[in-house]
Formats: structure tokens, C-alpha cells, sequence
């Protein structure tokens, strides 16, 4: 079933970024639109996790401007971006390694929770209503990806592709309208690439999450995505369908190569 994609939601325009002087990203511009599975690939060091750094406010860019929509941004912030709906994964795995799954899904709902510190401690009322209304939305997700086993086991205990999926989990809590993953597939095996493929694809079907995706294996990335922009030396040097893309001749000497 194709995919119900709408207008752009997120333009990023001219966006540099320098560390010193080392330039991350140089002049950057491209969109996303609402409901679609938009991909960034590139060589190691092309800026990728630079780019999403910038999206949702960790990197505050020297030249350019976000556009979220309709409001222009000098910069993103990160606290305005998690208001804004704009959740996020990792590279390397950032979960609390000594609470259990569950607990780690409910980090995900903070920003949603409206009682003071004093009204959680006692449990009563209001707060208690707020707290069980969090869980259920929790176990959906639990549901939803297929975790319910390990509900209960501290996450340090899980194997790599399961702590992955619980790193997604914890994203999809938040109830985000847009998701930004950081190479959610690296490191796992072809059975657990499939799974998180599916998962994915889910997630833009059924919850109408817009996602942006970096991803290295280009056997999934030509599979699930509407569009791919590519990166090479924090410079865009492709942008289009994956079918654009594949066959671009800057693309494919950059980083894809020639098949023989």
C-alpha cells in the first residue's frame, strides 16, 4: 500500500556547522514531508549524525536556518524539539542499563507528565490516574514492538538487537510525530535487521510517524525509504528517490561504488 505522503513539515536550509576549524556541514539544504521515511546515507564522517545533532538541537549551526512547521529557527532547541513532537535514537545505545524495560519506556513519557514531584511521591489522585494512564500507553508500545517477555528484565541483561528495539520502544513512548534514527540497525544480524525493518515501517503506517534515517546497509535503505539525501565530507552531493539516487554518478563514485 503506498504511503499517504504530505507537505513539508521540516525545511532545513543552508545549515553550516564548524567545530573549530573543521567543518561538519557546509551549506546543507533539504526537506522532509509529513509521513514519509526520509533517508541520510554517506561515507563514515560525512556529517550524518551531525545533521540529526542539528534537526532536534544539540548542534546549534553557524549559518543557516530550520524550518519546523511553518516557524523559522536560527537553531533548534533541544527541550523545544521534544515539545515539538521530534523524538530520537542513537547511535550508541543510550538507555539505563539497571531498570527494567518498562522503566525505561517510561522515561520516554516525562515530558508528558503533568503532576508535581510531591503529588507522584504520594500517589494520589490526580497523579496516580496520570501515572497508570502512562503505563497503559507504555504497554501498548510494549505490545506494539513485541517485547512483552522481557517487560520486567533489566535492560543491561538483553542482547544487542533486543536493547536496540527497547531504544525505539522508549522513543515511540513520547508519542513523537516525527522520529530521527541513528543507524537503528548497526550490529545486528539479518533476522534482527528484518524485524526492526518491519517495526519501522510500521511505526510510518500505523502511527503516521515521519521518520528521518540513517542508515549504512543500502539494501534497507533503497527498500523502506520515500526519499535519500547523501552526504560526503559534510557536503549534500545527492538528493532524490532511491532510484535517483542509486543511479547518480557523484553518488555512486562517492559511496555506493561500481557494481562489476
Amino acid at each position: 500500500m503506498a504511503r499517504q505522503i504530505g507537505e513539508v513539515i521540516l525545511d532545513l536550509r543552508n545549515i553550516s556547522l564548524r567545530f573549530g576549524g573543521v567543518k561538519a556541514l557546509t551549506d546543507i539544504s533539504f526537506d522532509v514531508r509529513e509521513h514519509e521515511i526520509r533517508a541520510i546515507i554517506g561515507p563514515n564522517g560525512a556529517g550524518k549524525s551531525s545533521m540529526l545533532n542539528v534537526i532536534n538541537g544539540v548542534y546549534h549551526p553557524q549559518e543557516g536556518e530550520i524550518v519546523f512547521h511553518g516557524e523559522v529557527r536560527r537553531d533548534m532547541d533541544t527541550h523545544a524539539a521534544a515539545e515539538a513532537g521530534i523524538a530520537r535514537t542513537f547511535q550508541n545505545i543510550a538507555l539505563f542499563k539497571g531498570m527494567t524495560v518498562l522503566d525505561n519506556l517510561m522515561t520516554g513519557r516525562n515530558l508528558k507528565i503533568r503532576s508535581n514531584f510531591l503529588q507522584q511521591a504520594l500517589w494520589w489522585g490526580p497523579a496516580r490516574r496520570e501515572e497508570l494512564e502512562h503505563r497503559r500507553k507504555v504497554e501498548d508500545v510494549i505490545d506494539f514492538l513485541e517485547i512483552e517477555h522481557i517487560r520486567k528484565t533489566p535492560v543491561g541483561r538483553l542482547p544487542y538487537g533486543l536493547q536496540k528495539r527497547v531504544e525505539l520502544g522508549r522513543a515511540l513512548a513520547a508519542e513523537p510525530s516525527m522520529l530521527l534514527l541513528d543507524e537503528p540497525m548497526a550490529g545486528m544480524n539479518v533476522e534482527e535487521k528484518q524485524d526492526m525493518c518491519r517495526f519501522i515501517l510500521d511505526v510510518n503506517d500505523q502511527f503516521g510517524t515521519t521518520i528521518v534515517l540513517i542508515e549504512h546497509d543500502m539494501g534497507v535503505v533503497m527498500d523502506i525509504s520515500d526519499r535519500v539525501v547523501v552526504l560526503d565530507y559534510g557536503k549534500k552531493i545527492g538528493d532524490g528517490t532511491p532510484d535517483e539516487v542509486k543511479n547518480n554518478p557523484e553518488v555512486i563514485s562517492a559511496y555506493l561504488g561500481t557494481q562489476h
